[in-house]
């Protein structure tokens, strides 16, 4: 920033918080939203050249942290300096936070109601047909090779058959990535460090839930603030692959380990999630406010995304020693197939809670069409699954309406 007068200082972060605000306010899909970013901050305002931008995507790519919410800092940064990259990455997040909680107050009143109920019966089939394609596509970029393809099924019967956790999965998957996909083959030295590496991790694995969970000797307690910003600051730390991966995680702990919500209550969440433009980890703020009202919504959201700013900002100055690292490059390479595999396995539990009959069966087969064949929005398919759900909602009622009046003719 050497050279710019306070003046101009000024007006970039005005422009960046205009910028990034509405990008946070309209956009929808991580992938989506970084397309939208490209056009509109890179192409059009040029903040960026392109290339530099292709380094930024790839740096949020690798680290851990909500990958849209991270390219957004990455910009801010580039147009504004370190301020500039906290004022993008807050004006990015606040609309989204504000509009989750204001859908889940809403949800929270009326979920009973027989509306709003057969609104997200409709919803939930579409939201895992969206996440089924988006799944699909990852999946193609990242298991290109015969190698690939074996972290990643490794990877989900690793989640299906076993005790491990999706970090310990995916830290095992990038030690198999530095072995496999450095371009100089890895001499014995390499060879002996990762093995004592994949027995530390197995071995932290083993011990680290005995010794340092939240609350000892049970599971973190969803009314604690406390225990909700630990758990998503891990959730924030930790969780490599952005926000599919995000809800992997958290679906894997706050449903099936520690009880806090249904399978049908997270259903729901990622019903909301997808009506919920910005960042897709906002669901984080669905779950604190299910578990402890506002207060837990704004800690669960704050203590989600804090990692993506400190890693963000911590590693930019640095950016061009980190992307000449071939053995960064190689870890991330094995851990996209891993990431691949777990999601796989997270969509097929979900599976049961979003498709109860028939009717939700062909309305993710027609969502899977629609996207696949006819590339509809994903916002419109939505809109047509709650009207389809509301409308099923009330055609018991039309056909005893219409029973009676066959009895009275």
């Amino acid at each position: 920033m050497a050279g710019t007068t306070p003046r101009t200082i000024a007006g970039n972060r005005k422009e960046i918080a205009a910028s990034l605000f509405r990008l946070g306010a309209t956009s929808y899909g991580g992938p989506a939203i970084m397309g939208v970013m490209q056009a509109e901050l890179q192409e059009r305002r040029q903040w960026v050249s392109k290339e530099r931008f292709l380094e930024g995507l790839a740096v949020a790519n690798m680290l851990p942290g909500a990958t849209a919410t991270q390219l957004g800092i990455f910009l801010g940064y580039a147009r504004g300096g370190w301020w500039g990259g906290v004022l993008g990455g807050i004006c990015f997040v606040l609309p989204a936070f504000f509009i989750m909680v204001a859908l889940t107050a809403v949800y929270a009143r009326l979920n009973v109601t027989p509306v709003a109920r057969g609104a997200l019966y409709g919803l939930g089939p579409v939201v895992l047909g969206l996440y089924a394609v988006a799944v699909y596509r990852l999946g193609k970029a990242a298991a290109t090779t015969v190698p690939e393809v074996a972290i990643g099924v490794l990877a989900a019967a690793a989640s299906i058959g076993t005790p491990l956790g999706i970090v310990v999965i995916l830290v095992l998957a990038g030690i198999a990535g530095l072995l496999l996909f450095q371009p100089a083959k890895p001499g014995v030295f390499a060879v002996t460090l990762s093995a004592a590496l994949v027995f530390a991790v197995l071995a932290a694995a083993w011990w680290l839930p005995k010794s340092l969970s939240v609350l000892p000797g049970g599971n973190p307690d969803p009314k604690s603030l406390w225990d909700i910003g630990v758990y998503f600051l891990k959730v924030g730390a930790f969780t490599i692959g952005g926000g599919l991966a995000m809800i992997a995680f958290i679906q894997d702990q706050v449903v099936g380990q520690f009880g806090w919500l249904t399978p049908r209550e997270f259903i729901d969440g990622l019903a909301l999630g997808q009506l919920t433009p910005g960042p897709v980890l906002m669901i984080a703020a669905y779950v604190g406010y299910k578990t402890a009202g506002s207060a837990g919504a704004a800690v669960a959201a704050g203590a989600a995304f804090l990692p993506s700013f400190v890693i963000m900002l911590g590693i930019l100055p640095v950016l061009d020693r980190v992307r000449k690292l071939a053995w960064v490059r190689a870890v991330m390479k094995g851990m996209a197939p891993a990431v691949i595999g777990v999601l796989a396995v997270s969509l097929f539990r979900l599976a049961p809670a979003a498709l109860p009959d028939p009717l939700t069966v062909a309305i993710l087969s027609l969502t899977l069409l629609a996207l696949v064949i006819f590339r509809i929005g994903a916002f419109k398919l939505m809109l047509a699954g709650a009207i389809v759900g509301v409308v099923r909602t009330y055609l018991p009622s039309v056909r005893g309406l219409q029973t009676v009046r066959q009895l009275i003719g």
